[in-house]
């Protein structure tokens, strides 16, 4: 007879267990640092004869931190000052107070000289060598945000009216302005209607406006927060205990940074 060979029994099936990949941990990020710093430069402009200095403020682990970019706030000194009185008046401290307790989002303070605070607006090259140098730079070298969201201008008396100035004529790169006891430049509150007219209601900047109750500027800053309400500009608009000096600006800074501040990511 032919030889059989035995029947085998069928190898059991079975069913491999799926390779688990761990779920890798992400670490987040802690900031050590309670306080930023403020730090000086100078920068080279073709746009005025004199060197083009500022400061700006670098919010707690400002080169550790792990973000696309950070919002950035361009903030003007009044006439007579020059770009350290925002420090004098406590602006750091108050960035600081408002970061590290989460209630905003990191973000940059820069603060720019204006060496003629007497000069005519238009026959001097700050508003330029600010446009068209600071701005480029800040971004380039700091990691400033470069859509208009998440810029903003404000300034304290002199310092607002420029902040009036360029940011309704500028009004493609800022989308937050805030003037603190600020009269108008000549001819500016005549011009304002036709500024705004210019932008698309659906891109009307986000506007403050505050003065004390006791400002000899107190008439012309309630001039300019007519023309928003005529123009139908939606803004807020606050009267304050108070005179048109540094004691009173003191106080309100940490309010100021809080509202420009508002609608940036915490």
């Amino acid at each position: 007879l032919p030889s059989r060979t035995p029947c085998q029994p069928p190898p059991p099936t079975s069913t491999p267990f799926p390779t688990v990949i761990p779920t890798p941990t992400v670490t987040p990020f802690v900031c050590d640092e309670t306080s930023g710093r403020i730090e000086p430069y100078i920068l080279e402009s073709s746009y005025q004869a004199e060197p083009f200095q500022y400061r700006i403020y670098l919010p707690p682990c400002h080169a550790q931190r792990p973000v696309a970019c950070y919002p950035v706030l361009y903030m003007l000194h009044g006439q007579t000052y020059n770009d350290d009185q925002w420090e004098r008046l406590g602006i750091g401290p108050a960035a600081d107070r408002l970061i590290t307790s989460g209630e905003s989002a990191p973000f940059l303070i820069v603060m720019p000289r204006e060496n003629d605070t007497y000069g005519d607006i238009y026959r001097q090259g700050f508003s330029y060598a600010l446009l068209n140098d600071l701005i480029p730079l800040v971004e380039t070298e700091y990691r400033a945000c470069s859509t208009r969201s998440e810029r903003a201008i404000g300034g304290l008396s002199r310092g607002g009216a420029w902040a009036i100035h360029l940011g309704f004529r500028n009004w493609q790169l800022f989308g937050a302005i805030g003037a603190h006891s600020t009269p108008p430049f000549d001819g500016d509150l005549d011009k304002l209607p036709t500024w705004i007219q210019a932008i698309p209601p659906a891109s009307l900047p986000r506007v403050y406006l505050d003065s004390g109750e006791r400002d000899f500027f107190h008439s012309e800053s309630a001039a300019i927060e007519e023309v928003l309400t005529r123009n139908n500009v939606p803004h807020e608009w606050m009267v304050f205990e108070g005179a048109h000096e540094e004691p009173y600006w003191q106080e309100h800074v940490e309010d100021y940074l809080r509202w420009y501040a508002s609608e940036w990511d915490s």
